[in-house]
């Protein structure tokens, strides 16, 4: 797999550079944000998103970027030019601190771009059972920062259902309502209509989702940003994931019942190809 790494002192690396040190704040202190955005077929939609995001997050969790989200996106196009544009790539700019009792310096916050070579999933879909883990309150957690300490808990999620025999696991919030995916975000169709759960500080309202669920309603679709249960999920028509790692992918089976890839999945795939490249 071939990796590049831009490094803020204006140097570039290939494969897995070691830039954080045992003393980094956000390694043993777990301030690091990153953030992840694809190119695929010659594009890199929403890439201006994806870098404005990574900003904000890393405010968030208390850094301060010496880079703006433009600077970034032509670091990006760089990157992205050292392939040869056989392969889907992942994008993922990464801002951490160096120094910090506890909470980061925000004077030594430092960022890379790290680039790899990762083929977008095909359409077979995945299954997926309801998890023990809950998604934190805004209280509890950084949940409105794609921080990686957050990542922690969707692991125990994610391979609490792979022991299972499931793909992927459905995180509820503090509550017991649906948040998402562990690794992505829900939406399900029913009856022609598509429902999601209403962004109530618990996920992050994915580029993607936004995106996506945007495309359907100038498609005419009816589109329901709303609270979403598990029972809501076993009465659906079709459910499937929106994120940047695999786009739009269906779920083919939830906990003990079947589920069949679906229209509304296939056109959200449809729309979102076709703005991706520029047709929309």
């Amino acid at each position: 797999m071939k990796a590049v790494t831009y490094v803020d002192d204006g140097t570039w690396h290939d494969g897995n550079p070691m830039v954080l040190g045992p003393m980094s704040q956000s390694t043993w202190l777990g301030s690091l944000i990153f953030d992840g955005a694809r190119a695929f077929e010659g594009v890199i939609p929403d890439i201006d998103l994806h870098c404005a995001r990574a900003c904000a997050s890393a405010r968030k969790m208390m850094l301060e970027p010496k880079i703006r989200p433009e600077e970034m996106v032509e670091i990006v196009k760089d990157a992205v030019s050292r392939f040869d544009g056989s392969t889907a790539l992942y994008i993922k700019p990464m801002f951490w601190a160096d120094s910090g009792w506890i909470y980061p310096d925000p004077d030594s916050t430092r960022f890379l771009l790290n680039v790899f070579e990762s083929p977008l999933p095909g359409d077979a879909g995945f299954t997926a059972c309801v998890s023990t883990k809950r998604r934190p309150a805004p209280d509890q957690a950084p949940t409105d920062a794609k921080a990686a300490c957050l990542y922690a808990n969707a692991g125990r999620a994610l391979k609490e259902a792979v022991d299972k025999g499931f793909n992927n696991a459905v995180v509820l919030d503090p509550i017991g309502n649906v948040a998402e995916f562990a690794t992505a975000n829900l939406v399900f169709a029913k009856d022609g209509e598509v429902h999601t759960p209403i962004p109530n500080g618990t996920f992050l309202n994915g580029i993607t989702r936004q995106r996506i669920l945007g495309l359907l309603a100038k498609a005419g679709y009816k589109v329901h940003e709303r609270t979403v249960t598990v029972a809501d999920l076993k009465e659906a028509d079709e459910i499937f994931s929106t994120g940047n790692h695999g786009k739009v992918q269906p779920l083919t089976k939830f906990e003990d019942q079947d589920l069949q890839p679906g229209p509304v999945a296939a056109k959200a795939k449809e729309l979102y190809w076709a703005f991706a490249h520029g047709d929309a």
